[in-house]
């Protein structure tokens, strides 16, 4: 049995200036490696958005815990809120944005698993 508690894991700013603990990930947690997707936690301080990046191979789900903001994936933008959750296609160029007065906080879930490989920035 894996239990991970986010209080736990470490968090770091990642490539889209985001801030990520990753919760379940078959490359670095133990026990995981028959996972075919990873799961982190992030946020993304009042105020601040993620630069726009992409994954080339893999779908991602964004899972909305607290916090109001605004999904870009390619031309379209929606507000977003807790409770909701976001498919972002393979490909798609994306960020997202705080508007709100606290930490946005989402689960982003990454099938198959985040590589850093597979991630690039895209330039503004």
């Amino acid at each position: 049995m894996i239990i991970r508690n986010i209080a736990d894991t470490p968090e770091s700013r990642v490539m889209d200036r985001s801030i990520l603990a990753e919760l379940l990930h078959p490359d670095k947690v133990p026990g995981c490696g028959n996972l075919n997707c990873s799961i982190a936690h992030a946020r993304v301080p009042r105020g601040e958005s993620t630069l726009p990046h992409r994954l080339n191979t893999s779908t991602e789900l964004y899972y909305i815990l607290e916090g109001d903001g605004v999904m870009h994936i390619g031309s379209e933008k929606e507000p977003v809120k807790p409770g909701q959750i976001i498919l972002i296609p393979p490909g798609s160029t994306q960020w997202i944005e705080n508007t709100d007065t606290c930490d946005l906080v989402f689960l982003c879930i990454v099938s198959p698993r985040w590589q850093e490989s597979d991630e690039e920035l895209i330039p503004g």
